[in-house]
């Protein structure tokens, strides 16, 4: 497939873009690494879209960064061949340079973005889940004035943000918050090779222990609904209870009751969900090793 014809535009700056953004609507489309925008431009899947709008000239968002006390602050510029191998990220957050890996393969990782490959939106998105489980916020910019949203409400549907489009919003950074002493978190993938194929599912956990008891936890589920799900009776039953393999298959069992999978050419909608129970259980489980001294 070749691609359309599009107006290119460079942006120097977060209020270039932005203006052109809101301009032109749903006409223009935001590009980072450019690894799901020329894929979805070449299948025309975008619409009427006659102009594409390059976000790499824009200076200070490829900030990677940990600070202590708040957490790591990943910019929208920033690679996810970068995040997963550096080693303030690996050392501070595991599980986050572990779902960077999970993405598609090194020459799209050198290339794709973390902000891209939330905006993108879909159900199997490898960060999304371990973003959800840890709490993370999205930052952004438009014209009319920044906000801050809760990454739980960040997703809206298939290929479904909140952004507003209509203001020209851009996601700038995405934080997420430092593990503390007692708490750890993981994210697993199940897809039918290691490298380049989407998710069947995912799973992440964050947890947080007070001694042998599990004091709070978030599980998050990826690829078994519309969006990143989280399963609500699962957490409660882990809550205030000291880890067991008899606890764990009941909170595997019942965040694959929570799921919501579809069958398709990957997976019959029953394997996810009883692969969502299997690895319910793996994410908790490597959660708690992790957890900060």
């Amino acid at each position: 497939m070749v691609l359309p014809e599009f107006d290119y535009v460079a942006a120097k700056s977060l209020q270039e873009a932005s203006s052109l953004a809101k301009e032109k609507g749903s006409r223009g489309v935001l590009m980072a690494g450019g690894t799901d925008v020329i894929l979805q431009l070449k299948e025309k899947q975008l619409g009427d879209v006659d102009t594409v709008i390059d976000l790499k000239g824009i200076p200070q968002m490829d900030r990677l960064e940990f600070v202590e006390g708040e957490g790591l602050k990943v910019g929208s510029l920033v690679k996810l061949y970068r995040i997963q191998n550096d080693a303030v990220v690996r050392e501070k957050m595991p599980a986050v340079a572990q779902a960077a890996h999970y993405v598609a393969s090194s020459q799209i990782r050198r290339k794709g973005t973390m902000a891209g490959n939330i905006c993108n939106a879909s159900p199997s998105a490898d960060t999304a889940s371990i973003l959800v489980a840890m709490d993370a916020k999205v930052k952004t910019y438009s014209t009319d004035g920044g906000r801050e949203i809760p990454i739980g409400d960040f997703f809206k549907g298939v290929k479904k943000t909140c952004l507003e489009k209509e203001k020209g919003e851009i996601v700038t950074e995405i934080d997420i918050p430092e593990l503390k002493s007692g708490e750890g978190s993981a994210y697993f993938k199940h897809a039918v090779r290691k490298a380049m194929d989407l998710a069947i599912i995912g799973v992440a956990a964050w947890i947080r222990m007070d001694g042998k008891k599990v004091a709070d936890c978030r599980i998050a589920m990826g690829g078994v609904g519309v969006t990143p799900l989280r399963a609500p009776k699962a957490e409660r039953i882990l809550m205030g209870q000291e880890i067991s393999e008899e606890l764990l298959e009941q909170a595997g069992v019942a965040a694959s009751q929570e799921c919501s999978p579809i069958s398709d050419v990957r997976a019959s909608a029953e394997y996810r969900a009883d692969m969502v129970r299997v690895y319910t259980k793996r994410a908790v489980k490597k959660a708690l090793e992790t957890l900060k001294a």
